[in-house]
Order: C-alpha cells, then sequence, then structure tokens
C-alpha cells in the first residue's frame, strides 16, 4: 500500500487495500531485477522447513477460485444470509477447525428508497438513474436482488436547495470556502471521493449546516487507467466503468466504530441502547457515479470561484468541468432518501485450533459482508484465502502436528457498516484478550491488483518480512522474486503505519499487536471497482487476479506467518524495533511543534520516556539470546506478550475514548489514515490547546514507560 505522505504527524496512506480502501495506490511500476541490482537479492529459491512446505504447498488457484466463486455470486450486506456464515464454518470444520456462530444483535439500517434531481432556472430538470448498469458480459450485475447504492448509517431524509462543490469535503476545504466567501449553510454538499472517510465528509457539511450531501467518484484517482487516456471501460477494457458507483458507511469512524448504540460494550439481546447521534449523520446523503455528477458540475461552472482558484489540492478533479464552487443561483438539488433502521442479528463465526499453551492466542481474521453481490475482492479474495489457510492448517494437523499457541479463525459480519462484528465480538471477550491475545492478523482485501501492501505495528515487522523472503511472487512476468523483493523493491523497506477502516482496530485500541494485510494495485493497473456491483467474480478472473496467483501468494504468507506465531518457542516479536519507531515518530514530533509554533509544549519526558523502552528493549532481546529453558521461555513470552498493552490510555484520546493507543490512531478527520502520537499531535492541530498537549505529553510518556516496565 503504501505510498507514504508525511505531512507533519499524518500519514496519508494510499492504497486500495484497508478495507476497506483508501485512494489507489501510487507505487510506481517499478522492473524487479534493476531494483534488486542495487542491493544483495534474497535467496531463491527460498528454503522451507518441513511444516513450511506442507502449508506453502496446500495453496492451489484452483480451489481458490472455487472459493471465490461461491462467495462472490452471494448476497453479502450485513445481517443477511445466516447460510453463508454457516457455510464458512462447515468449511472450517470440514478442515480440522472447531468452528460455529456467535450472534450479536446490532443497529443497522437498509435502503427503502431514494431520488436527486438538478432543477435549472429555466424550469428544465434532469434526474439521476442512481443506479448501475446491468451488464450482459457479468452475470451478478443482473440479479434481480442487486443492492441499490446507499450510504450505510445515512440519515432517512429530503433536501432540496442550491448546492457547492466542497471538493474532497475536508475541514481544510471548508475552512477555504470561508475564506472565499462561500458558505454551505441551508445548502447541499457536493463533495468528491478520495481525503477522508466518506462519513467525515458528512459530518463536516453537517456541522456547517449543510442540509444533505452528495459525494460522487472521480477518474482522478483512477491513475493513468481512464477512458480519456483512451482505455475501454469495464468489462471491456480496464477503465472504470462510468455508471460505477461507490457504496459505503457514513458512521462517524475516526470518534468510535461498532454498533452505534452500545458503545463499549458488546450488543447482546436485551442490553440498553445509547442515542446513534454522536457517530451517525442527521442530513441524509447519497453516493453517486462519475457519469451522474457530470451534470452537477457542469452547472456551477463559471458560478463561484473555479477550481484554479480556489487552489486547494485535490480540488480539482479529470471530469469535464472547472470545479467551480457555486452556488448558481436558481439551480437546485432535491435528494430524497428513506432508510430503514432496525435491531438485527449479525454472525461471526469463529474457528479453533487449540495450542498447548491455553494461555496464548493468535487471531486471523477477515470480514463477510460486501455492499453488494460480489464483493471479489472487497472482502472475499480474503474469504477465499482463509478457507484455503484452513484447508492448508488442516493438513498439517493430519501430520500429528498441533500449535504451542491456540489459533482462532474469525469471519466478522458488518464490518463494513463500521467494524461491528469485531469490535463487539472483542468486546464480549475483552477480559480474556487482554491476558492471552499476541496478535491479530487480518486480511480484508487479500488483492485487488499485484502490488503487496503491509502495515503493521512495529513488533511485527522483522517476523513479517522474514516470512516474505520464504514465498516466491511471480510478479509482472518475472518467476524469480520473493514476496520480499517484490514488496522492499516498491516500498524501500518503509511499512505502513496502523489508522483504521478494518477489523484490526479494536485490536489495536486494546493493546495487541496486528498486521493489516493484502495487495492492491497502481495507477497503471486495472481500476478497482471499490464497493461497486463491478466488484465481481468476472472483474476478478478477466482483469484483476485472473490465475489466482495473488490470492496464493497472500494465503501462503498469511499461512507461514502465522505458523511462526503459533509454534516458535519464544515469540517472534521485535521489540527493539518498536523503540526505533518510536524515536522517529518522536522526531517528526519535534518537527511538527516547531512549524505549528507550540513553543510551550515540552517534550523532554517523552524523549526520556521513549530511552527507558529502548534501553529495556535492548535487555529483553539479550535475554531472548541467553535463554536456554523451558521456563525462562515462558517468562520471556508473557512479557514479549504484554507488553503492547502498555501503550493503551485507560481514559482514550481526548473526545473519543475507543481509541486508546498512544502512539498512531485514525486522525480525528481522516478516519483511515494514521496520525503518531495523536493526543499531542490533535491538541496542537485540533484544539490548539498547548495545556492539553502538556497534558499528553505525560499521558503518552507514561504509557510508554509502562511498556518498558512489561518488558522488564
Amino acid at each position: 500500500m503504501k505510498s507514504l505522505c508525511a505531512c507533519g504527524l499524518v500519514l496519508l496512506q494510499a492504497s486500495a487495500v484497508l478495507g476497506c480502501a483508501k485512494d489507489i495506490s501510487e507505487h510506481a511500476i517499478f522492473d524487479p531485477h534493476v531494483a534488486l541490482a542495487k542491493r544483495q537479492e534474497t535467496q531463491f529459491p527460498p528454503v522451507l522447513d518441513k511444516n513450511e512446505a506442507i502449508l506453502v504447498n496446500s495453496f492451489d488457484n484452483t480451489t481458490l477460485e472455487e472459493w471465490s466463486y461461491y462467495y462472490a455470486h452471494s448476497y453479502h450486506l450485513a445481517g443477511t444470509n445466516q447460510s453463508l456464515a454457516q457455510w464458512t464454518a462447515d468449511r472450517w470444520t470440514e478442515f480440522g477447525f472447531t468452528s460455529g456462530l456467535i450472534t450479536y444483535y446490532v443497529y443497522l439500517n437498509y435502503p427503502v428508497s431514494h431520488s436527486l434531481s438538478l432543477s435549472y432556472p429555466n424550469g428544465s430538470t434532469w434526474e439521476a438513474t442512481l443506479k448501475e448498469d446491468a451488464l450482459p458480459e457479468d452475470d451478478v450485475t443482473n440479479w434481480p436482488n442487486s443492492v441499490p447504492t446507499f450510504h450505510g448509517y445515512s440519515a432517512t431524509g429530503d433536501a432540496e436547495a442550491e448546492y457547492v462543490y466542497v471538493g474532497r469535503g475536508q475541514k481544510v476545504d471548508f475552512e477555504r470556502l470561508d475564506a472565499l466567501g462561500i458558505s454551505v449553510e441551508g445548502k447541499i454538499a457536493l463533495a468528491r471521493y478520495g481525503g477522508p472517510f466518506r462519513g467525515l465528509k458528512v459530518k463536516n457539511a453537517q456541522e456547517r449546516g449543510a442540509i444533505g450531501v452528495v459525494i460522487f467518484t472521480d477518474t482522478a484517482d483512477d491513475g493513468n487507467v481512464t477512458e480519456a487516456n483512451g482505455y475501454a471501460a469495464y468489462p471491456h477494457g480496464p477503465a472504470r466503468n462510468p455508471s460505477s458507483v461507490q457504496r459505503g458507511s457514513v458512521q462517524f469512524l475516526s470518534t468510535y466504530p461498532g454498533d452505534p448504540t452500545t458503545p463499549g460494550y458488546a450488543s447482546h439481546e436485551g442490553v440498553p441502547r445509547a442515542d446513534i447521534s454522536p457517530v451517525t449523520p442527521q442530513i441524509p446523503s447519497l453516493p453517486i457515479s462519475y457519469r451522474e455528477a457530470q451534470p452537477l458540475l457542469w452547472a456551477l461552472d463559471n458560478y463561484g470561484p473555479s477550481g484554479a482558484e480556489v487552489n486547494r489540492t485535490n480540488w480539482v478533479g479529470k471530469l469535464n468541468a472547472t470545479y467551480s464552487t457555486g452556488p448558481a443561483p436558481g439551480t437546485t438539488i432535491s435528494l430524497s432518501n428513506v432508510m430503514e433502521g432496525k435491531i438485527t442479528p449479525i454472525w461471526d463465526v469463529i474457528g479453533v485450533i487449540n495450542g498447548t499453551s491455553q494461555d496464548e492466542v493468535i487471531i486471523v481474521g477477515n470480514h463477510r459482508d460486501a455492499w453488494i453481490i460480489g464483493g471479489a475482492a472487497d472482502p472475499n479474495s480474503g474469504s477465499a484465502v482463509l478457507v484455503e489457510l484452513a484447508k492448508a492448517f488442516g493438513r498439517l494437523q493430519k501430520t500429528g502436528w498441533q500449535p504451542k499457541r491456540t489459533i482462532i479463525l474469525a469471519s466478522w459480519d458488518a464490518e463494513e457498516y463500521g467494524l461491528l462484528g469485531s469490535t463487539e465480538w472483542v468486546e464480549d471477550n475483552l477480559p480474556w484478550l487482554k491476558g492471552a491475545a499476541i496478535a491479530n492478523l487480518n486480511v480484508d482485501v487479500a488483492t485487488s491488483g499485484p502490488d503487496p501492501d503491509f502495515s503493521a505495528t512495529p513488533d511485527l515487522h522483522k517476523i513479517a518480512e522474514e516470512t516474505m523472503k520464504k514465498i516466491v511472487y511471480p510478479y509482472r512476468g518475472y518467476n524469480n522474486l520473493t514476496l520480499y523483493d517484490v514488496w522492499f523493491g516498491l516500498t524501500k523497506g518503509e511499512w505502513g503505519v496502523l489508522g483504521s477502516g478494518s477489523d484490526y482496530t479494536t485490536f489495536l485500541h486494546n493493546g495487541i499487536s496486528a498486521i493489516d494485510i493484502g495487495s492492491g494495485g497502481s495507477g497503471e493497473d486495472p481500476v478497482y471497482h471499490y464497493h461497486s456491483n463491478y466488484d465481481t467474480f468476472h472483474w476478478m478472473t478477466t482483469l484483476g487476479d485472473p490465475e489466482y496467483t495473488q490470492h496464493k501468494v497472500i494465503g501462503q504468507f498469511v499461512a507461514v506467518l502465522l505458523y511462526h506465531l503459533a509454534t516458535d518457542e519464544v515469540l517472534p516479536l521485535d521489540v527493539e524495533n518498536y523503540g526505533v519507531q518510536l524515536t522517529e515518530y518522536y522526531e517528526k514530533l519535534v518537527a511538527t511543534l516547531e512549524t505549528e509554533n507550540a513553543t510551550s509544549v515540552d517534550t523532554a519526558r517523552l524523549e526520556e520516556a521513549i530511552a527507558t523502552f529502548n534501553a529495556s528493549a535492548a535487555a529483553i532481546t539479550s535475554a531472548i539470546s541467553a535463554t536456554s529453558t523451558e521456563k525462562e521461555q515462558a517468562a520471556l513470552n508473557t512479557k514479549l506478550k504484554l507488553f503492547s498493552r502498555g501503550f493503551v490510555s485507560s481514559g482514550g484520546l481526548p473526545n473519543r475514548g475507543f481509541y486508546k493507543h498512544v502512539v498512531f490512531a485514525p486522525g480525528l478527520d481522516t478516519g483511515y489514515a494514521p496520525v503518531l502520537f495523536p493526543g499531542i499531535w490533535e491538541a496542537i492541530t485540533e484544539y490548539s490547546n498547548e495545556t492539553l498537549a502538556q497534558e499528553w505529553v505525560e499521558k503518552t510518556a507514561a504509557a510508554i514507560e509502562v511498556a518498558a516496565g512489561l518488558l522488564d
């Protein structure tokens, strides 16, 4: 994923992975042989031990395609199709996992009806279809039960008013409009996708008095693969189908995820239910295609400042328009959105292989729900990988092997609405997980393109890189590369930082190490139709991963990584690298505080705490090298398992208690992309409060010292 753009401490991660997706990857296409010539190549072919070989050789392109076909020809909307959950449990059971369904009762809403029309001053009107084209070449796009285009958790309501184009709908976009004298109060906001999480676009518009929001896809996010550049549109080519619409949740994800009616506790039947307004919109919103956005943009041309005059990054897209702000006097949008909200069951599938050590557990998760019939990439490339993973470990069990640590497979429901299945399960099992959990391995979009895309807590970097070196990755015509070769060639060894947007989130913010695993495309690859009717088996088998090579590679990587986390005598967690990264993060923090002129904030205590952590990390690394007995190994494993709990602040971050990790969290106005040392960062950038920043210097330092103490 990850093309990292550091703006102060904000690491904006561009990718089509993370579940739930971000912008298209900005990875350059590289010649692996040229890149590798500049460093020592990894061993090829990789050398595997007996058990690693069993796991790697158990992955089969054909059966991965079979699992993909089944999932991608099923109805996936959250809280529906219990039979698909049971099918998943049955497959895992066949392969040796003790599996079953766990039910939670959560608040979801579903579309009933919607409409959108444009009225001109001369009395003429234009009406949007709000539909994606049915394609004869792609079977599921013709099914009568196709899911309408809608926003999960959007409000029911009608709105009619003049409208204003607000760019990507970030706070800074609205601030720029304010500076230009353009108000959205009483108007409808027209925003383009990209940048912040879609729910925050609605939140920002709502806070400024808008009465509705329309969000459109822009081909500027498709790299070079566009019809304007001569590429045919799907299904006849790799460019975006003009009618494609990005569905998705508009929950205010950076406040808290999970069931909005049960913040902080599991959603069982009969529990008290909270007001949902703190994290769900009170104004209606609709998603539209770029084809149906074009008339709306045209109608604003020459009204208000043009996009060039606004002069904001990513304000102007690639459609045929000036991207003027408007409003255009007498030109109005009328929209209607009717939703049905209810408390309804969702089903998590949990599969278990018990380890010999009952107080240590690794959780491997993928969500099963999708916004459409299909979801071949998001999430069912990951779902197919987990079934094949179960098969691989089933074969390993037949040799008499048993893991040292318990392995849990999880197929989460309702991730798309706001990480509900994983959040409710963690809240339901938190005391046990705090004592037993070692790591969460999250596989959301296993593949939507060929470029490996990983983010992780720093203690997992080393074991993940060692695992990459054991996996062969046929890549863009090259057949003598490892996964590590490709990953390093794309990233130069730079790891992504975890923010939010997928099911690792609730683990991370309870102090459990995590890695988010997948592969995405660059701006030269076939356009991935994220959350659209065209994320289908047909797209995957013709453009996305026709040979199921990337599915196989990601599955093999997850299997070998899981194997070592579950079986190595001493947990392969690199605590020293955590200290290295903390030091780098601290240097960025100091630079940011200088840029923001936060002159009264004294960070000396934080610097001292990081030094203390580094000393503790070095000491435990030496102890690992010297260990010789099972008793010593057990004591070290307890420290390695628990140290990351220290990074959790019991009260959570300012004004959002769900997010507790003091080192990284999703940005308050990004929703997906992370910020580093978030309590300090947001005290300055969001609240302009140096006293609060100093308070969070102390809290952050104290948490890091607790983590260091757990290593001693």
